[in-house]
């Protein structure tokens, strides 16, 4: 099915990577098979309360054992690049000893991609600590960090000669402040800013794997980042003050470590007695690409005095919404790019576009067809912002779409629909939406939609 004229695509430069995107804990199941280990999500997930629909990860999609049948739909859609996650759990159950079959399984899945052509960009960690190790203090326990570069090298040396691109940790930002901070997330603590300190040892983890990646001979290292223009509610000093620091925690805590080997001056005041000796080089390793989360800005307003935190975010108004209530903002991915070239210039490599998507609910109608045209809209809106960014100058090499599976949401469960697949939960049929056809229909009219260099 052809749902857009040919010449009514977004232009990408060839070479232009087109991918998707998946986290294990959302799609693999199989909790407890073949020896994995508990999770912080599965720990989270059995607290009442915590999901919204009262469900788990425990089945998911059953990636682990239908991966070969998703595979083969990436291979339709002719997507060059698949980002997937490791499971630390399912690696090292305990976070310390190697488990042969969970090794086993992410061998056979990285052959089966190698052998439809797909690129490997792999994600060490996306979110699903070891139960052991939280027990233990988990990201507030600097231990943690040297655990992760020993699970970084194991992986390394196991898989390097299959994957193309690396990434340490997903969106440290998120799953420090929400799992530390906020409580919104497993682990679920509300540590307000000492989750500060999490986040620290999560970007001293990235540069150590990273470190223990480049050892084994991995060629192309980078980072998945969650980003987001953030906005001043008003011109009121205060609701520009307040955008400015939430800017800085949200944003530059985590970009400028990595590109500078420092925080930002403005945050001073919160980070005193975090970095030890070393710390700022350690994470400030060579990067061969710069990956962007983008979903939507960002509003932000001073908060009232006797507040927790001195901001609060307010709703950005005036624009389409997602099912999930994000509002849909293209020209802020644009502008999020020509920015971030603007600052860093010289400090910042290629960009890839690690994850961007969107959750619409529709399910099949009586001819068992998805018609999803808002996602076929966002998808056409998003590119167009990247394409626009490159007019620009900013070198963007690839754009991996949220989520190739409707999944399991984290918090949200599976009352949220990502994926260009829609999967029925109950049987677990998996259907490609229209989005699918038209993402496939897409990337067979790019010129030359191969590798990237990173």
């Amino acid at each position: 099915m052809t749902t857009d004229p040919p010449g009514s695509f977004p232009h990408l430069p060839p070479g232009f990577r087109f991918g998707t995107s998946t986290a294990a804990y959302q799609i693999e199941g199989a909790a407890t098979e073949d020896g994995r280990g508990p999770s912080i999500w599965d720990t989270f997930c059995a607290e009442p309360g915590r999901i919204s629909d009262g469900s788990s990860g425990a089945v998911a999609c059953d990636h682990y054992h239908r991966y070969e049948e998703d595979v083969a739909l990436m291979a339709e859609l002719g997507a060059g690049g698949y980002r997937l996650s490791l499971s630390w759990s399912r690696i090292m159950p305990d976070g310390r000893t190697v488990n042969e079959a969970g090794l086993a399984f992410y061998d056979r899945l990285l052959d089966t991609l190698v052998a439809h052509g797909i690129a490997p960009m792999v994600t060490l960690y996306h979110w699903d600590l070891p139960q052991a190790l939280e027990d233990e203090g988990g990201w507030l326990n600097r231990e943690t960090v040297d655990l992760f570069a020993a699970y970084a090298a194991v992986v390394a040396e196991r898989f390097v000669d299959r994957v193309e691109h690396w990434i340490p940790i997903n969106e440290p930002n998120v799953a420090s402040l929400l799992g530390y901070g906020l409580g919104l997330h497993a682990p679920g603590r509300t540590l307000m800013f000492d989750s500060l300190w999490a986040s620290h040892h999560m970007l001293l983890a990235h540069g150590r794997a990273a470190i223990e990646l480049r050892k084994q001979g991995a060629q192309s290292i980078g980072c998945a980042n969650n980003h987001a223009p953030v906005w001043p509610a008003s011109d009121d000093d205060a609701d520009v003050g307040a955008s400015k620091i939430y800017d800085g925690l949200w944003n530059g805590m985590f970009l400028e470590p990595m590109l500078l080997g420092r925080y930002p001056v403005d945050l001073a005041p919160l980070l005193d007695g975090l970095a030890e000796p070393g710390d700022m080089a350690t994470i400030r390793q060579p990067l061969d690409f710069y990956g962007v989360n983008y979903y939507n800005p960002m509003k932000v307003a001073a908060a009232p005095e006797d507040a927790d935190m001195p901001f609060e975010l307010r709703d950005v108004v005036g624009y389409p919404t997602t099912d999930f209530g994000w509002p849909v903002v293209p020209d802020a991915l644009r502008e999020w790019l020509i920015i971030f070239r603007a600052r860093y210039r010289a400090a910042l490599p290629p960009i890839m576009i690690t994850e961007s998507g969107c959750a619409y609910n529709m399910g099949p109608d009586e001819d068992g067809v998805v018609d999803d045209q808002p996602r076929i809209d966002y998808l056409h809106a998003h590119l167009t912002a990247v394409s626009e960014a490159i007019e620009r100058g900013v070198d963007v090499r690839g754009y991996y779409c949220w989520s190739l599976l409707d999944n399991f949401e984290w918090a949200e469960g599976f009352s949220q629909r990502f994926g260009l697949v829609h999967v029925d939960y109950d049987t677990l049929e998996r259907t490609p939406k229209r989005s699918f056809r038209w993402y496939a229909d897409l990337i067979a009219a790019q010129p030359g939609s191969g590798s990237t260099a990173g």
